[in-house]
């Protein structure tokens, strides 16, 4: 058992909010609303009845399931525990899912009616899985099959809970994405957690008074680790949906006068094009955060237009530094726009080369850090971690420019480079080119195979509602703005992108679905 003296974990931020704000309310979702101390009564009984049930420190908890008030306490009760929380993107097909499930050795899995089918049936794919935790979702609608009950569990007597944790326990494994191979299991201790917390506390200006609504999933590191978890550790209250809709988060922000908010870029815009978007509505919103991909420009100064009374932040990161890791703080939103910002409270920062030297300012290079925030490493799977920690920094994957004030402009991913006819070209260049015709609503650049350019540029466009740009407008248009090896060799005029549950453009699914759009073009 750690030194109770000098503890500092996830099970003990929400136990000392509890005590400073007993009554304050915590959090809301539907029907059921808890205050600090409710919470943490729920997260204590939830945490003895599953060390009842078998479940040890440093056992894998996976959770699949949407947004819910249940989702928030499983996530403190795990960690008062001393196991390890492993989310799973609910998107995830079964075998898909299942994968996780026997890399990670999850024990339990805790799913909601609608994804108790895709649990079960990865679960059955996956060996080690012991029993279900069911959940209520966020209507309080419960399943009837076999497992263990959320409802029933924390009726339970409230006794106090010694937690196994140590800040240097295992706090949970969030798996990337896998978009070149399979999914990377991400370790984080609860310090590399809490470390990043204070970072988010002091540089996106979380606080006490705020009014949080979390939409965007809570197995995503953003929504569950920029917001919610520091907005317990510092006493904000909590609203917490499930159904990241536009017409439900407008409702939301509406009903409840919300007054700090966060979403990527993409349902920013599907909010700023929804019929239901009455700014006049919002006048309680005075926070707003982007993040998780790249705002267009444009679409910045749309927001800052129509919502004059918010400040903005822009924060980026990535899973493995858990995940915060720059921001672009409101004074800087027009100074720098589409700058990425700088370095965090507890993030060290530079742009590397190919051989790890340092580049000079207004060249372009990989981002790597250094911060107590950083992953532990990949989960089994020393090879991947060796790579990633290369002469003595966490390579992020991503390449930069920095000005000579130390911010950073995002240029792409590596894998969102495109090389067409020997040539670099920046995906988002030509997409805040494209943001700036007054017919586009969405745009995402990709580079697809090309007999001749081997790589081509292509345009995926989203018309704004009542406009029909045609594709050579949109060429010509670019053409007077980039340089001819830039210009997109074609454009397609699709009705929506394809996204994740977070909010991220899925460029992978665009690349397979138009991987053969040139072929036979000269």
């Amino acid at each position: 058992m750690s030194d109770p003296l000098r503890r500092h974990t996830l099970g003990d931020i929400l136990r000392r909010t509890a005590a400073r704000l007993p009554g304050k309310t915590a959090i809301r979702c539907g029907a059921a609303c808890w205050s600090y101390a409710e919470l943490e009564a729920v997260c204590n009984r939830l945490a003895r009845a599953l060390s009842r049930h078998g479940i040890a420190p440093g056992d894998r908890v996976a959770i699949l399931a949407r947004n819910s008030h249940a989702y928030v306490a499983v996530r403190f009760a795990v960690a008062r525990l001393g196991a390890v929380l492993v989310p799973v993107n609910f998107m995830l097909q079964d075998h898909e899912a299942a994968y996780i499930l026997r890399h990670a050795g999850a024990k339990l899995v805790c799913t909601d009616p609608a994804l108790e089918p895709v649990a079960r049936s990865a679960a059955a794919l996956a060996a080690g899985v012991i029993d279900f935790l069911l959940l209520p979702d966020e209507d309080a609608t419960q399943s009837s099959n076999p497992g263990l009950r959320f409802t029933d569990l924390i009726r339970e007597p409230v006794e106090p809970f010694a937690s196994e944790a140590r800040p240097d326990s295992l706090a949970q494994i969030i798996y990337t994405s896998g978009t070149e191979s399979l999914p990377k299991g991400v370790m984080l201790t609860h310090d590399a957690v809490l470390w990043e917390y204070v970072g988010c506390l002091a540089d996106a200006e979380i606080a006490e008074p705020d009014l949080l609504l979390h939409s965007m999933p809570l197995y995503h590191c953003a929504q569950l680790d920029v917001f919610l978890g520091p907005a317990l550790y510092v006493g904000a209250s909590n609203i917490v949906t499930g159904k990241p809709t536009p017409d439900n988060i407008l409702s939301l922000l509406t009903r409840h006068r919300v007054s700090s908010f966060f979403a990527p870029p993409t349902v920013w815009i599907s909010l700023l094009r929804s019929p239901a978007f009455l700014p006049g509505a919002l006048s309680g919103l005075r926070k707003g955060y982007y993040g998780a991909s790249i705002m267009p420009v444009e679409v910045l100064r749309e927001l800052l237009d129509r919502l004059p009374q918010m400040r903005f932040w822009n924060l980026y990161g990535q899973t493995e530094i858990a995940p915060l890791a720059t921001v672009l703080k409101p004074e800087d939103q027009l100074r720098k726009a589409g700058s990425a910002g700088r370095a965090s409270l507890n993030v060290e920062m530079r742009l590397v080369d190919e051989e790890g030297r340092e580049v000079a300012p207004g060249e372009v290079g990989e981002i790597v850090h250094r911060s107590p925030q950083l992953l532990s490493g990949y989960f089994n799977d020393e090879e991947r971690t060796r790579e990633a920690f290369r002469g003595g920094w966490f390579h992020s994957g991503d390449l930069a420019s920095m000005d000579s004030e130390g911010y950073i402009t995002i240029v792409d991913r590596k894998k969102d480079m495109i090389k067409s006819g020997g040539e670099n070209v920046a995906s988002r260049e030509v997409e805040e080119t494209l943001y700036r015709h007054p017919a586009v609503s969405e745009v995402a650049v990709i580079g697809v195979p090309h007999e001749r350019w081997v790589e081509a540029v292509l345009a995926i466009v989203v018309a704004k509602r009542g406009a029909q740009p045609s594709e050579q407008s949109l060429i010509d248009f670019c053409r007077e703005r980039l340089a001819h090896f830039k210009v997109p060799k074609g454009i397609i005029l699709a009705d929506s992108l394809p996204k994740s549950p977070s909010g991220k453009l899925l460029k992978r699914d665009l690349r397979q679905r138009h991987a053969k759009a040139f072929f036979g073009s000269s």
